[in-house]
C-alpha cells in the first residue's frame, strides 16, 4: 500500500514538472510572439509615418505647382514676403495631421526654372521629409532647327540636336538626334522625279521612293527619322515683336529708333556693356560679283561707322532696334534678347540681323544666353569671317536664316571655310549657309544648346504656359 502511494506521488511530481516546463515554454512563446508583433507594429508604424510624411512633402510640391498655374509670377505664396511659408496638411475629415514648409527660389533673368523645396512634417510622429523639385515652362527651343519650309542639309553638315520641318527635309550630312517632318512625302524642289519621303537622304545608297519603306540609315540618321509628325505652330511660337518693343521702351529695357543711315552695329563686351555704332556705308560687291536674284541681295558687310556711345546691358535683357543691325562680340554671364523690327509691319520695311564676326559666350553651361530675333532675315554677309562662330538662338520671323549666294566673281569671299553654331535656329523660309557649287561655308557644325529649353533668353517664345517638373530629388 505504501509502495503504491509512493509511485502515485512520483507520477504527480513528473506531471507537475512537465506542466511547469511546458507552461514556461508556452509563456516564452507567447512573450516572443507578443514582442514580435510589438516590434513589427513599431516598424510598420514607422514605415507608415515615413510614407505619410513623404506624401505631405510631395503635396507641398504639387500645391505650389497648382499655385503657379494660377499666379505664374508669384514666388512668395501670395504674401509678398520672403519665405519659408508653412501650409497646414489636413486629412479627409479636415483634421490637421501635418504641415509642409516651402522655400521658393524664383527663376533667374531669362530662365523659367523655379526651384521649390518642401519639408513635410507629420505631427503625431514628429517625422520629417524634404523634397526639392525644379519646375519650368518649356521654350520653343526644343529643336536645334525648326522650319516652316523645306530644308536641305548638304554633305559636311553635322547637327547635334533634333530637327523639324513642317515641310520636307533632304539630309546628306550626319544627324545625332531625331529628324522629323510633318509631311509623309513631298516633291523635292532641288531635282525632278517622283515624290520622295519627307525625310530622306541622297547619301549612297539613295532612299527608295514611296511607298517602299526606307531603312534606318544610322550612318546618316543616328537617332532615326520620323515622317507625319505633328506640325510646329509658327504663328504661336514666333516672338510677339510688339510686346518686345514695349518691354524695350520700359526703363528696364533699351530701345533705338531708325538709325537714319544703313543701320546699327552692336559690339557686345564681357563687362555687361556694348558699343553702339551707326552704320554709314557698306562694302560694294565688286565688278564681277553679280546679283543672284535673291530678295534684298547685297554684301551686308559694314564699311564705315560712327560711334554713338557705350551702353549697359538693360535690366530686363531686351534691346529693340527699329533698323537693320549687325551684332558681334563676347558676353560673360549675361542674358540678352536683341530684336530688329520696324512697325507698322510691311514686307518692304522688315528689318534683318547680320553676323559677320564671332558672337560668343564665355560660359556654355546655360549661364550665358543670347537670342537674335529678326523681323525678316538673319544673315552672314559676304565678308563674314572665314571661320565664324555664333553662340545664340536665331529666329527669322518672316524670312530665313542663312547666307546669300555669292558667285566666283565675289572671290575671295564666295567660299568660306567653317561655321560653328551653338544654340538653335528657327526659320520661316528655307535655311542655308552653303550652295551646291561650293559657295558659302564648306563645313557647318551645328550644336544644340539644350539649356535653351528651360532657360531661354529673356522673353523668348514658350510652347506652354504650364509649369512642368523637370527634376526631383529627396534632400533628407
Amino acid at each position: 500500500m505504501t509502495q503504491i502511494k509512493s509511485q502515485n506521488n512520483k507520477k504527480r511530481g513528473i506531471i507537475l514538472l512537465n506542466v511547469i516546463v511546458f507552461g514556461l515554454i508556452g509563456s516564452a512563446i507567447v512573450l516572443a510572439i507578443t514582442g514580435w508583433f510589438a516590434v513589427n507594429y513599431k516598424v510598420s508604424k514607422r514605415v507608415l509615418d515615413k510614407e505619410v510624411t513623404f506624401h505631405i512633402a510631395e503635396a507641398g510640391i504639387e500645391y505650389y505647382r497648382w499655385h503657379l498655374a494660377h499666379a505664374p509670377t508669384d514666388y512668395t505664396n501670395g504674401t509678398g514676403e520672403e519665405g519659408p511659408y508653412t501650409v497646414d496638411f489636413n486629412d479627409k475629415d479636415g483634421e490637421k495631421i501635418g504641415e509642409f514648409e516651402l522655400m521658393i527660389t524664383p527663376p533667374s533673368n531669362g530662365s523659367t526654372v523655379v526651384t521649390v523645396q518642401s519639408k513635410g512634417t507629420l505631427l503625431s510622429a514628429s517625422s520629417t521629409k524634404t523634397i526639392r523639385a525644379k519646375l519650368a515652362k518649356p521654350s520653343f527651343a526644343k529643336y536645334a532647327f525648326a522650319a516652316n519650309d523645306e530644308m536641305r542639309f548638304g554633305e559636311g553638315t553635322e547637327v547635334f540636336g533634333p530637327i523639324h520641318s513642317n515641310d520636307g527635309i533632304r539630309f546628306d550630312g550626319l544627324a545625332h538626334n531625331l529628324i522629323s517632318s510633318s509631311l509623309e512625302t513631298y516633291d523635292d524642289p532641288d531635282h525632278s522625279g517622283p515624290l520622295e519621303w519627307a525625310v530622306h537622304t541622297h547619301v549612297s545608297p539613295t532612299d527608295p521612293f514611296p511607298p517602299t519603306n526606307f531603312s534606318d540609315r544610322t550612318d546618316v540618321f543616328e537617332a532615326g527619322r520620323q515622317v507625319g509628325a505633328p506640325a510646329v505652330d509658327f504663328d504661336g511660337i514666333t516672338a510677339d515683336l510688339a510686346s518686345l518693343k514695349a518691354l524695350a521702351q520700359e526703363p528696364e529695357g533699351l530701345y533705338f529708333n531708325d538709325s537714319g543711315r544703313r543701320g546699327y552695329l552692336l559690339q557686345l563686351q564681357t563687362d555687361d556693356t556694348f558699343d553702339l555704332y551707326q552704320v554709314r556705308s557698306l562694302h560694294g560687291v565688286g565688278r564681277y560679283c553679280y546679283d543672284s536674284g535673291q530678295d534684298d541681295w547685297g554684301s551686308w558687310s559694314v564699311r564705315r561707322t560712327r560711334f554713338l556711345g557705350s551702353y549697359d546691358f538693360p535690366d530686363n535683357g531686351v534691346i529693340f532696334l527699329e533698323d537693320d543691325i549687325w551684332v558681334e562680340g563676347t558676353i560673360d554671364g549675361a542674358r540678352l534678347t536683341i530684336v530688329a523690327a520696324r512697325f507698322p509691319d510691311s514686307p518692304s520695311t522688315r528689318r534683318s540681323i547680320t553676323i559677320n564676326n564671332d558672337l560668343k559666350y564665355t560660359n556654355t553651361e546655360g549661364v550665358d544666353s543670347i537670342a537674335l530675333i529678326a523681323q525678316k532675315n538673319i544673315n552672314t554677309g559676304m565678308r563674314s569671317e572665314n571661320n565664324l562662330e555664333i553662340d545664340a538662338a536665331l529666329v527669322a520671323q518672316k524670312g530665313r536664316v542663312g547666307r546669300y549666294y555669292y558667285n566666283w566673281g565675289c572671290s575671295p569671299y564666295d567660299e568660306r571655310n567653317q561655321i560653328d553654331l551653338y544654340g538653335m535656329i528657327a526659320t520661316n523660309d528655307r535655311y542655308g549657309f552653303a550652295y551646291t557649287d561650293g559657295s558659302g561655308y564648306e563645313t557647318r557644325n551645328i550644336t544644340y544648346d539644350a539649356n535653351l529649353l528651360y532657360g531661354p533668353p529673356p522673353e523668348f517664345p514658350l510652347t506652354s504656359d504650364q509649369y512642368e517638373i523637370i527634376s526631383w530629388e529627396e534632400v533628407d
